[in-house]
């Protein structure tokens, strides 16, 4: 760590590279998004759920192996209150009579003399699964119309919020590209549910986190070096928070690691999506965010001169 002593990196001069990752990134996660379609969750396209409970513990990942098969769809399975009881979600056109004895027999077969009871059976709507739908846009857009207005009040510049909601849209973007190219090749569940919205909100939170940390350094150095060109003085600034913002990311990183490792069968969406973020959220606060403040500044400053 001792290159992170004094930094003198030039993030500004690299701006067109990374505008080209960047861009070809999104352009891939747009066509991906197009041609394949968004794959929802069963929370977000409807289906069916029930709730069992075992005499004996049962493991979750056992069932969801096994009757992937005979309903022709990988069902969404965890446990629900203790190791004894599960919740399970199922996209099925058959009749939810039809699906849950089908279930059982299954059951029956899987675990023998391990009595099972159906706790509940509900079906989710496709007009329940619209809202929750329509409900989870919203929530991004207004976490997004927030941070617009925050980060224009605290830096009274609006090429700073522009920045800012560049860059999270650029992460968030890409993660939902991500996950829409893997749905048929991931050895694990990468459907957009519930889990994966508070992914998204979680990686809009930790990469404005890092972005303000840029954002406040910038505004220090911009009281302290009055006569410093604005490009120097962004890249000083992003030289002056290099350490923390390394430090930071790559301990977020290794905690989400584990939890993706070792957090179990329903959790690695969620957490795969949090390591993604980290890496694009670290990434777009130095390479995306301050880039794009120089270059709208300097745009905002030469149509104020002309004027």
């Amino acid at each position: 760590m001792r290159w992170f002593e004094s930094p003198n990196f030039d993030f500004i001069k690299a701006q067109q590279k990374a505008y080209f990752f960047s861009g070809t990134m999104i352009i891939v996660s747009i066509v991906g998004i197009i041609v394949m379609g968004l794959n929802y969750g069963i929370d977000f396209r409807g289906g069916q759920e029930f709730v069992f409970e075992f005499e004996e513990p049962v493991d979750v990942v056992e069932i969801r192996t096994e009757l992937a098969g005979p309903l022709g769809t990988v069902p969404e399975i965890k446990l629900f209150g203790s190791t004894r009881e599960i919740l399970f979600r199922v996209d099925s056109e058959e009749d939810v009579t039809a699906t849950r004895e089908l279930i059982l027999e299954n059951f029956a077969q899987l675990y023998p003399g391990n009595t099972v009871t159906v706790q509940k059976t509900d079906l989710v709507g496709p007009r329940f699964a619209e809202d929750l739908r329509r409900g989870a846009m919203y929530s991004i857009i207004f976490a997004l119309a927030v941070v617009f207005i925050y980060i224009f009040i605290r830096f009274k510049g609006w090429w700073f919020s522009a920045g800012a909601i560049a860059a999270l849209a650029h992460d968030v973007l890409i993660v939902l590209g991500i996950f829409t190219i893997m749905a048929e090749i991931a050895p694990f569940d990468v459907s957009i549910n519930q889990a994966l919205i508070a992914a998204f909100l979680t990686i809009v939170g930790y990469s404005l986190n890092d972005t303000v940390v840029v954002f406040d350094r910038i505004r220090e150095n911009s009281i302290i070096y009055k006569t410093m060109n604005f490009k120097d003085m962004i890249n000083k600034s992003l030289n002056d928070t290099l350490s923390r913002t390394v430090v930071t990311s790559v301990t977020t990183l290794f905690v989400v690691s584990v939890l993706f490792i070792f957090g179990g069968e329903v959790l690695k969406g969620f957490a795969f999506a949090l390591v993604i973020g980290v890496i694009l959220g670290t990434y777009s606060s130095l390479f995306v965010a301050s880039a794009l403040v120089v270059e709208l500044q300097k745009r905002a400053t030469v149509k104020a001169k002309t004027k």
